[in-house]
C-alpha cells in the first residue's frame, strides 16, 4: 500500500503547492488516490474551500479577458 506522504506521517499538513494542485486536480476530476488520502487525513477544509473558490474566481477573470481581448479585436 502507498504512503500519503514522503515521510510516511500521515499527520503533516498539505503545502500551498500541494493545497493548489489538489484544488486543479479537483477542478478538472483527476486526482490521484494517494493524494485525496492525504487530503482528507491531514487538510483543513477550509483551506481547500478557499483554494478552490479562488481557482475558480481565477479561472472566470482569465474566460472574461480572452473574451473581451477577441471582442475588440473583432471590432478592428
Amino acid at each position: 500500500m502507498s504512503q500519503c506522504t514522503p515521510s510516511g506521517n500521515g499527520s503533516e499538513k498539505p503545502t500551498l503547492r500541494q493545497l493548489i494542485g489538489s484544488a486543479l486536480a479537483a477542478a478538472f476530476g483527476v486526482q490521484s488516490e494517494t493524494n485525496r488520502l492525504r487530503d482528507f487525513k491531514a487538510g483543513s477544509p477550509k483551506a481547500f474551500i478557499i483554494a478552490g473558490l479562488t481557482a475558480t474566481v481565477l479561472f472566470i477573470l482569465t474566460v472574461y479577458i480572452i473574451v473581451q481581448l477577441v471582442l475588440a479585436f473583432a471590432g478592428r
